[in-house]
């Protein structure tokens, strides 16, 4: 399996992906807003674009499905619970599902409520696991709720799913934050030194060559993983003065969440 992250170097710094199966040349689109991007790295490298799969609905990341479909007849593939707010979808999908990609590739879907309440992420196992989670999950950071989602989902989602998957697994994300999460990491958890030694090596990076972290480097420099931190919940006291000594990690998740919309 391939997956080809391509930096769209717009506004809104999206990342969209083309994952293939090395064996056929058959692929996924996922998200490809910049849909020229896509199909011509597709022709350049020989692929065939057989499906597109929406993470979810915010136009941001479904816009360019039109045109590839119409290049390629491409199935749509998203949420089930899209339906409605996506237009044109051929398979809905629910936990658990997995999508076949040529003879070699394997995705399962996880539903992953909280950015809204209709996103998916996809899971590749194998020897390097790999999660395309949309924006769920962004390097060092987590998806805000403005948008039809829930702070409480997506907490869940982060607890109950994302926290409990392999430090190996490699992160693909809908966006390239990186910096700016990181600063924001050190702002919460200024003694904070694998977030602070990173943030030098990204400031300056090339998205189009951008740094893919792990869910075990997520653990170290993601504050919305890092709910037990000491330093973490000192800085929230200051800033709600009413917490309690031990709060529990959903509060600090909630009270993170809050922060960062403002930030």
């Amino acid at each position: 399996m391939l997956i080809e992250q391509i930096y769209t170097d717009n506004a809104y710094r999206n990342f969209n992906y083309l994952i293939v199966c090395r064996e056929t040349g058959e692929a996924l689109a996922v998200d490809p807003l910049e849909s020229q991007l896509c199909l011509d790295r597709a022709k350049r490298n020989g692929w065939q674009v057989r499906h597109v799969l929406n993470t979810h609905e915010h136009r941001d990341h479904t816009g360019g499905n039109d045109a590839v479909v119409k290049a390629t007849k491409a199935k749509v593939l998203a949420h089930a619970g899209a339906k409605g707010r996506i237009e044109g979808i051929d398979r809905g999908l629910g936990s658990g599902d997995i999508i076949k990609v040529g003879k070699t590739v394997e995705l399962e879907v996880l539903d992953t409520p909280g950015h809204t309440m209709a996103h998916v992420c996809l899971l590749a196992h194998g020897d390097k696991p790999a999660l395309v989670c949309g924006d769920t999950l962004f390097n060092a950071g987590a998806g805000n709720c403005h948008s039809g989602g829930h702070p409480e989902k997506l907490y869940d989602t982060f607890a109950n799913q994302l926290a409990r998957l392999p430090d190996d697994t490699l992160v693909y994300p809908g966006h390239d934050y990186i910096a700016r999460n990181l600063q924001f990491t050190l702002d919460r958890e200024p003694d904070n030194a694998a977030a602070k030694r990173l943030l030098g090596e990204v400031e300056s990076q090339d998205p189009h060559r951008a740094r893919v972290t792990t869910i075990g480097v997520e653990r170290a420099i993601n504050t919305f993983f890092r709910l037990g931190s000491a330093s973490v919940i000192a800085g929230l006291r200051q800033a709600f003065p009413t917490l309690g000594e031990k709060p529990s990690a959903k509060e600090v998740f909630l009270r993170l969440r809050e922060l960062r919309n403002k930030w």
